[in-house]
């Protein structure tokens, strides 16, 4: 008997997808996330030197493998027989826990990234993603974070001035950046109605957050340079002025690990970028049911979003100098985090007009140009400052103050006036003793100099 009416198989979400996975399809989902890092950390390397070496008109490496390519995997092969060197002032526990800190929490942050859409392996239904929580964007900040103190304990446990210095500037760069990063995300947690990965990719939908969400987008573009420790944010590691910051007094597989989180976390702050801003894996301009968006194809997009984020990192490197700290920390404080606040009022008041009904969004979007152009006439209407006149010498470019106009170079120091002293003092005495051997007396009322005992000056001999 045909049967008369076929139940269609219900949709399943992405969290009942990947709960209903095998154990062998789990742990083949987790070996390849840990890859991803480690794998594209030796392309970017040998990429990064090609790149800006052709940005500053100069040769990349070209002598290991066909055009060089195999300039990591050499430099891969030789770190782990490079001679340790320790500290002998190291604390040796925290010395050797420290590089640990800093990897595992960049190998694992990009569990919670989705890398495309439901698919099918071997015959099993699931998502391209290791897992999905209901705050996958905390998970990943969280993990972010915590690479931090890896760095800060690096620079304390090696027990010389140039790493702790790195690493108190780290402490500071990351307390200031992250600030500015969770403020960024926030706008888009309000547009999304939710903190996970997944349903923040599907949200995106109808738009994508990147021209929705500028300011958001601007603001976490600049964090996450400073999140990660990059040019021209990488006033931890500043080799004009700390040697090399916090990994000085590290060598051989340990300077290797702190290499390996540093580019792995650009992979991650780049691929949560493309999840919260750029569609994560979906192509632009078409739907979700185009088949540019189905199977295996949403992978090539993701990837190609995040290496030309990733691209973006190595720009920066190629053309900006390094940012003073004062400039550094007040692009933090000063511009980032006001700007990222008010944005959220923004927000705030765009979301709660639009729940009301009332207000479309093309008023919402006159209303925003009338303020925008308001304030502008307003910036515009101000008077320029008045610098006051003064008889002050204006300050060099090295902050280094002039010396004063009048200044009078002394004819004696008071060096030479002691010596002075110091050789009349023994001629008089001399001339006494001269003296007393003839039988003459000094005059009542007539005392000896007081001679220069100083143990510096004896020590300097006579000039």
């Amino acid at each position: 008997m045909v049967p008369f009416l076929a139940q269609a198989q219900e949709p399943m979400t992405r969290a009942e997808l990947l709960a209903d996975d095998p154990l062998w399809l789990i742990l083949m989902k987790a070996v390849v996330v840990l890859l991803i890092g480690p794998i594209l950390t030796v392309f970017l390397i040998v990429g990064e030197r090609k790149i800006i070496g052709r940005m500053q008109n100069r040769p990349g490496p070209n002598r290991v493998g066909p055009g060089g390519w195999f300039q990591s995997f050499a430099d891969a092969i030789k770190l782990p027989f490079k001679e340790q060197i320790i500290p002998d002032t190291a604390d040796r526990k925290v010395y050797f826990l420290a590089p640990v800190i800093v990897v595992v929490p960049a190998l694992i942050g990009l569990a919670a990234i989705p890398f495309g859409p439901e698919v099918t392996i071997f015959g099993e239904r699931t998502v391209l993603q290791l897992i999905e929580l209901p705050v996958s964007v905390l998970l990943i900040l969280a993990g972010a974070s915590v690479g931090v103190y890896g760095i800060v304990l690096a620079g304390w446990s090696s027990g010389s001035p140039y790493p702790l210095l790195g690493g108190l500037r780290s402490a500071a760069q990351v307390i200031s950046y992250e600030i500015a990063m969770g403020l960024s995300i926030v706008g888009v947690a309000l547009y999304a109605q939710s903190l996970s990965t997944g349903e923040i990719v599907d949200a995106q939908a109808s738009g994508w957050y990147f021209y929705l969400l500028l300011p958001s987008f601007v603001i976490y573009l600049i964090s996450m340079v400073g999140e990660t420790n990059r040019a021209p944010f990488d006033l931890p590691e500043a080799e004009s002025e700390l040697v090399g910051g916090f990994h000085t007094e590290y060598s051989s597989m340990k300077f290797a690990m702190f290499f390996l989180a540093e580019y792995t976390n650009m992979v991650i702050v780049s691929a949560f970028a493309t999840t919260l801003f750029l569609g994560g894996w979906m192509f632009p301009f078409v739907g979700l049911d185009s088949p540019l968006n189905q199977g295996w194809w949403p992978v090539l997009w993701f990837f190609g979003k995040m290496f030309v984020l990733l691209f973006g990192f190595i720009w920066l490197r190629g053309t900006l100098p390094r940012f003073r700290y004062d400039q550094f920390m007040k692009l933090g404080w000063k511009v980032l985090i006001p700007v990222g606040l008010v944005w959220i009022l923004v927000i705030s008041a765009i979301r709660a007009l639009r729940t009301d009904g009332n207000v479309s969004t093309g008023q919402i979007l006159v209303v925003g140009a009338i303020i925008i152009a308001v304030l502008v006439l307003l910036t515009l209407l101000l008077p320029e400052k008045q610098v006051p006149e003064s008889d002050s010498v204006p300050v060099t470019g090295s902050d280094y103050p002039l010396p004063p106009l009048d200044l009078a170079v002394p004819k004696t120091t008071p060096r030479q006036k002691a010596l002075k002293a110091k050789q009349r003092s023994s001629r008089q005495a001399v001339d006494a003793g001269k003296a007393g051997e003839h039988g003459e007396q000094e005059p009542s009322g007539q005392s000896e100099p007081a001679a220069v005992t100083s143990g510096k000056e004896n020590a300097d001999g006579d000039v």
